[in-house]
């Protein structure tokens, strides 16, 4: 649903604010035999600088591609930074998009869920290819996106939950970047914990972000999110713009979505 303003006219970006993308369906096939659901969006007339391949929340507590915070990024991130973004549902979560097959296996068989999403970013030749994990999703990012063809990791809330000392120590030996968003309220992991756990990563950079909680609710705390993640694959950015003046569309309401357990999109 477009807006109705002056195209030319700059205006404040908010929660429903979608702007221009190359945006399409897309499906992973994982070497277990599942086909997975997702969608890349991608700069609209030009190549993506980086890509991110997005690991959403705990499907068993509502989290599916549709997490609000990698939603927002899908829908601004190709335009304001020319990123190229993957989402997808792991197995056995469900959203408007549609269903992935399999089953939720408490981050043990989702490892063919991340492979298949690298192998897909290498064989469209997306360039720059780095993951992004929310909660559950930073495990998987930890646990399983050890990859050649990642150039680091992006953790948002940290859990530390399925991930253990032996997966932290993966990544210290590799030397890629890891950076932790940790919120200063986290419901699991808070920053001063957080900065002795990953202590065993030499490289790994903790940021503890004040007055956010373990969700990110609030245009404040979903702003420096994607703006850390874009210095994270692109160094030197800087501030992600909050308004933009060109063509901007906008979801007609805040839809609350279901996933397959009933929750919603959180």
């Amino acid at each position: 649903m477009t807006s109705g303003r002056d195209p030319e006219e700059s205006v404040q970006i908010r929660a429903r604010s979608i702007l221009p993308a190359r945006r399409e369906n897309i499906e992973l096939h994982t070497a277990d035999g599942l086909t997975l659901v997702g969608e890349l969006a991608q700069p609209l007339d030009r190549p993506p600088a980086a890509t991110i391949i997005t690991l959403h929340p705990l499907p068993t507590h509502g989290g599916f591609m549709d997490s609000h915070v990698y939603k927002k990024a899908a829908h601004r991130l190709p335009a304001l930074a020319d990123l190229a973004v993957i989402r997808f549902n792991t197995r056995g979560t469900e959203s408007a998009r549609g269903a992935s097959e399999g089953e939720f296996d408490y981050a043990e068989s989702e490892r063919y869920d991340v492979a298949a999403a690298i192998e897909y970013a290498e064989f469209h030749d997306l360039p720059h290819r780095w993951l992004v994990g929310w909660s559950f999703g930073t495990d998987l990012a930890l646990m399983h996106g050890h990859d050649p063809a990642i150039k680091g990791a992006i953790l948002l809330s940290p859990p530390l939950r399925f991930s253990g000392p032996e997966h932290l120590s993966a990544w210290a030996q590799d030397g890629k970047p890891v950076l932790a968003l940790v919120p200063e309220f986290d419901d699991y992991l808070r920053p001063d914990e957080a900065r002795e756990r990953f202590a065993a990563i030499p490289q790994a950079r903790v940021v503890g972000v004040e007055g956010a909680k373990h969700l990110w609710v609030g245009e404040t705390y979903v702003h420096r999110a994607l703006t850390e993640i874009v210095n994270a694959v692109r160094p030197g950015f800087g501030p992600l713009p909050t308004t933009w003046d060109g063509p901007m569309e906008e979801e007609p309401s805040p839809l609350r979505r279901l996933n397959r357990t009933g929750r919603a999109a959180r």
